[in-house]
């Protein structure tokens, strides 16, 4: 123990390791290994003459006289040549759009794979290419619109330093904007062209010079490629490894860009458990989004609602902690890393999953609360300084016994160095709409009570991103004793093809509470070095090797209260199946009560040490039949367990997927403690009738909290980014299959520019 409390002093004074840390990201520093060995790819961009028709046929002048980005490099399996398959690319502008041109070479005749022809699809079994925007050149932050033979298109945000290893923010296609496409198939090749408006772009206007990559995924031969040289250690779509793009002109200013949508709602919901009458609410609510400059925006919504996204898919609980559900409503995505960045995975000051959501008392399950208005401003100021803004008010909810509360988000960013960058945030929630007189309707709130953080992250990622990762120091503040109130941590990569190491260690206070956040345990001490070494065969098998992944968590009131150790073996097939396979040994002090399954509880004060084997399968996804497997057997606390976790999956050809997502863990555990299985079995069918209409509908049934959920969503996307949502969910005993509750919504956006 005494080891592990050295390196807690070591590293404990925060000022010198932001010192250390702000050295060896500088240029100079040698270590990091700038690999100048990859030309930088140019492509010079001509202003259009004429009109260009987005049609998906690249038959106009302007096209003709394009330059042309190919000559792609091999990504996947090896990243050591050119590309097999062929690919061309090219850009065009003129005052109102930027033109990309794509023309594709199949070299195997066959079927084009896609997940289906809804929007935003994702996945490496796809057939897709993409272009990749950077321009503020600052290769942390960018855009991606991709399209697929059928005319699928796929937009969403780059944002943060990523790695092959592990990332600080990294891929997102929540982020929905209005563009146009269209892509024509050929015998042996196909076509596609994309015009995307300045106005739906984050850009300095004047600018004429901006990063960008290039990436094709090819089903027939399982190849991905790009224009631009990138290292298969790193991700695709890594903004480290970017082309230049040099405009004939200074881009255009895009002028005024204000978009306005507005939505109806109707709603009828019966609670049978309760026995009240049922229930009809109307509403009307929307957004506004305002353009303060080409890079910065404002958004204000009023009234939201968010019915129409889609449940979460439910999860089987065997820790002692809360589970992380990620962001799925609109008004919290975009420009989302400058607020949920910070911290590390399980440990956020920020969660906006916080705001509009509550625990019922009644119950312990979470409900809506209703939001009456948010405003975020978010953006650039400049190319080196990044802000965010928000703030949004919650209504007092009698029923829950909440009150009403205010949440302020303040966060900014500096750009410093190459692509690492120093950021700041402020977060406030403050109890508002309190009845003083009242402490039952209150709930014993007052108007003196909050919960406040402040932060500083510092991210760091060399040039070439062999060296990656983060340290950072929150600090939370309530009324009452904030001694103690603090998180710090360190997560560092190092990531090259043949060697992967990892360091990550935090310390959590006894009274760190962000309130506003996701810290689903605290007062602790943790380090979690890891390694990992792989080896590139020339053969079926694209890559292989061993590793080891650690954690050890200690506090002063128990002294060593967990630990994980696993060594695993990798492989990584050029079919693009993957195999993982391992021994995991945990240990676990109990410090509460815990009851991994209904019955006598395993006692607080006793400690447990047991191995499990653990194993997960990823088939070949650009198979009609695919699925994914992950197992644990072994020993589990004083017992046993069994556990099977997955997705099958049947693709329908183009019009969708039938899926079944599956849980089993069978829990044997000595007298007096109790044995059994918890099931989670979750039906679903993902239908694309036409690229506008879509209907997905899925079943859950979970044995752990006794019940089965159906929901069914339709959505007619009748015009860009304007949907009317038909929205259809009730909840069972899964013993009697009696409904508990059923709601039937209807939805109608419509994005107006104004």
């Amino acid at each position: 123990m005494s080891s592990f409390r050295a390196i807690i002093k070591s590293v404990k004074n925060f000022k010198s390791l932001l010192l250390w840390v702000l050295i060896i990201s500088t240029p100079e520093m040698q270590i990091f290994g700038q690999d100048n060995s990859n030309k930088t790819q140019q492509l010079h961009v001509k202003k259009a003459l004429g009109k260009i028709k987005t049609d998906g046929i690249l038959d106009e002048q302007d096209w003709q006289h394009a330059n042309i980005a190919t000559n792609f490099w091999q990504y996947f399996p090896m990243d050591t040549m050119t590309s097999n398959t062929i690919s061309e690319a090219k850009i065009t502008f003129d005052d109102q759009f930027i033109y990309v041109g794509f023309k594709v070479i199949d070299l195997e005749p066959g079927p084009w794979v896609t997940t289906s022809l809804r929007r935003d699809f994702r996945g490496n079994h796809n057939d897709v290419i993409s272009v990749i925007f950077d321009p503020f050149s600052d290769k942390t932050n960018g855009m991606i619109f991709g399209i697929n033979p059928y005319g699928v298109q796929r937009e969403g945000l780059l944002s943060g330093i990523t790695g092959a290893s592990g990332s600080q923010s990294g891929f997102s296609l929540s982020w929905d904007n209005k563009w146009y496409s269209e892509a024509r198939t050929y015998d042996g090749y196909w076509t596609a062209e994309i015009a995307i408006p300045f106005k739906t772009l984050r850009y300095r206007d004047g600018s004429t010079i901006w990063k960008a990559n290039f990436y094709r995924l090819d089903s027939k031969t399982a190849e991905r490629s790009t224009w631009n040289h990138i290292p298969r250690n790193q991700n695709i779509f890594s903004l480290a490894f970017s082309g230049d793009l040099t405009f004939d002109e200074p881009l255009p200013k895009p002028g005024a860009n204000i978009s306005m949508i507005p939505y109806l709602s109707g709603l009828v919901s019966k609670d049978f458990v309760e026995g009240s009458d049922t229930d009809y609410v109307g509403n009307i609510g929307g957004d506004l989004k305002i353009a303060v400059t080409p890079s910065l925006n404002l958004d204000l919504t009023f009234n939201p609602d968010f019915s129409q996204v889609e449940a979460d898919v439910q999860q089987s609980n065997l820790t002692r902690f809360e589970l992380f559900f990620p962001e799925r409503r609109q008004f919290f995505l975009e420009n989302q890393d400058i607020f949920a960045s910070f911290g590390a995975s399980g440990l956020r000051p920020f969660f906006s999953r916080r705001i509009g959501i509550a625990r019922d008392p009644n119950t312990s399950l979470f409900v809506q609360n209703k939001i009456h208005y948010g405003a975020r401003l978010s953006g650039r100021i400049d190319k080196n300084w990044r802000i965010g803004l928000m703030n949004l008010q919650t209504a007092k909810d009698e029923s829950i016994l909440r009150p009403g509360f205010n949440y302020s988000v303040f966060a900014i960013q500096r750009q410093m160095f190459t692509r690492s960058n120093i950021s700041v945030i402020g977060i406030n929630k403050q109890a508002t709409n309190i009845l003083e007189n009242d402490s039952t309707l209150s709930n014993g709130f007052s108007r003196t009570d909050y919960n406040r953080l402040v932060g500083i992250d510092y991210n760091l990622a060399s040039a070439n991103n062999k060296w990656y990762g983060k340290l950072f120091y929150h600090q939370s503040i309530s009324p009452g004793n904030n001694k103690s109130a603090f998180a710090h941590g360190v997560n560092i990569f190092y990531d090259v093809q043949a060697l992967k190491l990892e360091w990550d260690h935090r310390i959590v206070g006894k009274n760190f509470n962000p309130e506003v956040g996701f810290a689903p345990r605290k007062d602790y001490n943790m380090i979690a070095p890891g390694i990992q070494f792989l080896f590139y065969p020339k053969s079926s098998i694209a890559s292989h090797g061993p590793g080891v992944k650690t954690e050890y968590i200690w506090n002063h009131t128990y002294g060593k209260t967990d630990h994980q150790y696993i060594a695993y073996y990798e492989l990584n097939f050029g079919s693009s199946a993957t195999f993982t396979g391992g021994i995991r040994n945990d240990y676990t002090f109990l410090f509460e009560d815990f009851d991994p399954i209904e019955g006598p509880p395993l006692e607080a004060g006793s400690d447990y040490n047991y191995t499990s084997f653990v194993a997960e399968y990823d088939s070949d996804r650009r198979q009609n039949f695919y699925f994914e497997l992950e197992t644990q057997i072994g020993q589990f606390y004083n017992g046993s367990l069994v556990r099977f976790d997955g997705t099958l999956n049947y693709r329908l050809g183009i019009m969708g997927v039938a899926s079944l997502n599956y849980s089993y863990n069978k829990i044997s555990l000595p007298a007096p403690h109790s044995s059994g299985t918890i099931w989670l079995l979750g039906p679903r069918l993902d239908i694309t009738f036409t690229k506008d209409i879509f209907l997905t509908t899925f079943f859950q049934y979970n044995s752990q909290i006794d019940n089965v959920n159906v929901n069914a969503r339709l959505q007619y996307r009748y015009a860009p980014v304007s949907d009317f949502f038909m929205v259809y969910t009730e909840n069972y005993f899964p013993d009697q299959f009696k409904s508990k509750n059923r709601a039937l919504v209807a939805k109608l956006t419509y994005w107006f520019n104004i």
